[in-house]
């Protein structure tokens, strides 16, 4: 028997073989950043991303920043029940239901993302929060395929290495 360290991920760091990841990466964060949708709110959307497609490392590392950032720990375990959790605004209620609209398939023919859940999710974010909120969901996107894919071993933060 070996003493060999188990690999971190089973892929390579993409960012090695393509470094504009890193590009990509940092305009995504800067974008979602500009403090028009309270960061806690793009958490929480990341965290609940995370959960719907069973991605650990995603997981474990929004909840990491929700509880850096003074999160209660009732808060961030109601994150997988929100819809009957006594936790979360309306506005925060608003961005989880988008996330997971985004996210789930939808009954066979109906929109993922309604007329209506639009329309809520609008009565809550003024233009500029609304398209902040939809790069935050495409931004979870994007890291979810490297996530699911790559399969980074769980961190707290983005510090950690996380790739062989």
């Amino acid at each position: 028997m070996t003493n060999t360290p188990a690999p971190i991920s089973r892929m390579a760091d993409p960012g090695a073989f393509v470094p504009e990841l890193n590009d990509v990466s940092a305009a995504l964060f800067r974008a979602t950043g500009n403090r028009s949708v309270p960061r806690t709110t793009v958490s929480l959307v990341h965290l609940r991303a995370g959960q719907i497609v069973h991605n650990t490392y995603l997981t474990v590392l929004n909840t990491s920043f929700l509880r850096k950032a003074g999160e209660s720990e009732e808060r961030i375990t109601a994150v997988s029940s929100w819809q009957d959790a006594p936790y979360f605004t309306p506005a925060e209620r608003a961005a989880l239901a988008l996330v997971e609209a985004t996210l789930q398939p939808a009954p066979r023919g109906q929109e993922r993302v309604t007329d209506e859940l639009y329309a809520e999710v609008a009565a809550h974010y003024d233009e500029k929060a609304l398209a902040t909120l939809t790069i935050a969901i495409g931004q979870i996107n994007f890291f979810i395929a490297l996530a699911v894919i790559g399969k980074p071993q769980p961190v707290a933060s983005l510090a950690d290495q996380q790739w062989d």
